[in-house]
């Protein structure tokens, strides 16, 4: 069957009701078997858990031949501008440590396929104690409601030594968050731009960046978008 993004997280989230849900990490070799307590491998077996169960549910979907390439899944497999999906996963105890995308690939893709802003992101929230995990929660988001400001930059990013690698996300589930998410992909865009404006590597190209997303995303979609 074919389902949207959202569609998808209904099914997981309401029908099978997957938050609460436990699981065992265990590795079996010839005669023995251990129990992984480690959380390194967690979310790559929770994206290899939802690629199978999609599988026994029956759900329309491709997966990305490269894992390092966005995105993860593509829900609709004869239209690769639709209901693309991207898998988080993070340890509820120590919050979302997760990048949304790197920065420099993520600002060039948008020149080309700016129709990217509007993947949607699945992310799983679990808790560890030894080798069982638990669900704590699944949310299903777009980017500008996971990214954020930030104190240095108009958008929250990793940088170190003055380079910046990745876009970070808020802690978009706490009231407690000095930074909130953006309303709107259009403000996404804005601070996007304006942290090209402010960080020295890409200053002095980014004169018609903007212009040039906000082209190709009419091109793709057919929606004029005003961004300031």
């Amino acid at each position: 069957m074919k389902l949207s993004g959202q569609e998808l997280y209904n099914k997981l989230v309401n029908e099978y009701k997957i938050i609460g849900e436990k699981g065992i990490i265990n590795f079996s070799l010839k005669d023995l078997t251990i129990s992984i307590e480690t959380k390194d491998t967690v979310g790559n077996l929770l994206q290899e858990w939802l690629k199978a169960w999609m599988m026994a549910e029956k759900v329309e979907f491709e997966e990305n031949a490269n894992s390092q390439v966005f995105p993860d899944f593509h829900l609709d497999k004869h239209n690769k501008k639709l209901d693309l999906l991207e898998v988080k996963t993070f340890d509820w105890d120590r919050g979302p440590g997760f990048d949304l995308a790197n920065f420099d690939s993520y600002c060039n893709s948008l020149l080309t396929s700016a129709y990217r802003i509007d993947s949607d992101y699945l992310i799983f929230a679990y808790q560890m104690s030894g080798s069982e995990i638990t669900i704590k929660n699944v949310w299903f988001k777009k980017i500008w409601e996971l990214a954020c400001p930030s104190g240095t930059y108009p958008l929250k990013v990793q940088e170190k030594k003055s380079v910046i690698y990745n876009i970070r996300p808020s802690t978009w589930y706490s009231e407690r968050t000095k930074f909130n998410p953006f309303v709107s992909k259009e403000e996404f865009l804005s601070a996007l731009n304006e942290t090209r404006y402010q960080y020295p590597q890409t200053r002095h190209t980014n004169g018609h960046w903007l212009q040039n997303v906000l082209k190709n995303y009419e091109e793709h979609t057919g929606i004029k978008l005003q961004v300031r």
